[in-house]
């Protein structure tokens, strides 16, 4: 896992200098000469967060008919219950929100950039165009991303922390795929528990005085197909039998592909997207449901 992680800043001849800081226990920022003209920076945090707890009820779908996949078939039941690993996509899924939607409301454009989220999670714009939109019509900053990340801390979705503590009481290896941003993503992982070796997401980039410069491309995630490549670099390093992604985007359904995810569950406890329910093999509304089935 170790060679996966840092094999997506081999083409950064980077240094790195460490910082303390009020906001962020702990990141590291790396300079690039060769990414751009400018200096770049990468933030990555590592500390402990407090989350928001959600108190809202999962959202219910009305008219529930139209699914025939809300009860799991006995092969399904199967592979769940056998799973060696499951990856989780994070934003509306772990998360009661997308964070990018989150952070650009923050710097005053949310509504511009959740309509591109919206186009982005159905399917209907490819991902890497849909990211380098929605980032282009606020480019954060690196002050501001620390601000947002003192001030809004994770609204973690009903269920998710009990959800992972089972899965690793068997034994079962947990990862965080996500279109999101290592900045946000960390304090989620801290907060479950998910070491940052199983974290597969993208990196915003800042120039030496902070100004966003854009995202690394060289993250799987940072394009259409980029969960399947991750979740396929996953099963092939540590050989698992049984991978399981759960999630509610398109990006996530594209995971089950051959070397990929056995398994897709669609989370729809926050977003239900109809294309993406339909092609679940089992569409749940409620976290309970899956630590109620894995006995």
């Amino acid at each position: 896992m170790e060679g996966l992680v840092h094999s997506r800043f081999n083409p950064i001849h980077a240094t790195r200098i460490h910082y303390r800081s009020r906001l962020i226990p702990t990141f590291s920022i790396l300079f690039s000469k060769n990414f751009t003209k400018t200096p770049v920076l990468f933030m990555k945090g590592h500390q402990s967060f407090n989350s928001v707890v959600a108190s809202v009820q999962p959202l219910e779908a009305s008219g529930l008919g139209r699914f025939d996949n809300t009860l799991p078939s006995k092969d399904v039941l199967q592979l769940w219950r056998s799973a060696d690993a499951v990856c989780f996509d994070v934003d509306s899924t772990v998360c009661l929100d997308e964070g990018i939607d989150e952070l650009a409301e923050f710097c005053g454009a949310g509504k511009a950039v959740a309509e591109w989220t919206a186009r982005a999670m159905g399917g209907s714009v490819p991902f890497e165009e849909a990211l380098a939109a929605r980032l282009s019509l606020f480019k954060p900053s690196l002050p501001q991303v620390q601000e947002f990340l003192e001030t809004r801390p994770p609204k973690i979705s009903p269920g998710i922390n009990e959800l992972v503590k089972n899965l690793k009481a068997k034994n079962t290896n947990v990862y965080l795929i996500s279109g999101g941003f290592r900045q946000m993503i960390n304090p989620v992982a801290s907060i479950l528990g998910i070491p940052p070796e199983n974290i597969f997401a993208n990196q915003l980039l800042f120039g030496s005085s902070g100004e966003f410069v854009g995202f690394d491309v060289n993250e799987p995630t940072s394009r259409s197909g980029g969960k399947a490549t991750a979740v396929q670099k996953i099963r092939k390093v540590h050989g698992y039998k049984a991978l399981v992604m759960i999630g509610d985007g398109a990006t996530d359904l594209e995971a089950r592909k051959p070397g990929g995810a056995d398994l897709f569950i669609c989370y729809a406890g926050v977003q239900l997207r109809e294309a993406v329910a339909v092609g679940a093999d089992w569409l749940v509304f409620n976290f309970a449901d899956l630590i109620n089935s894995m006995e």
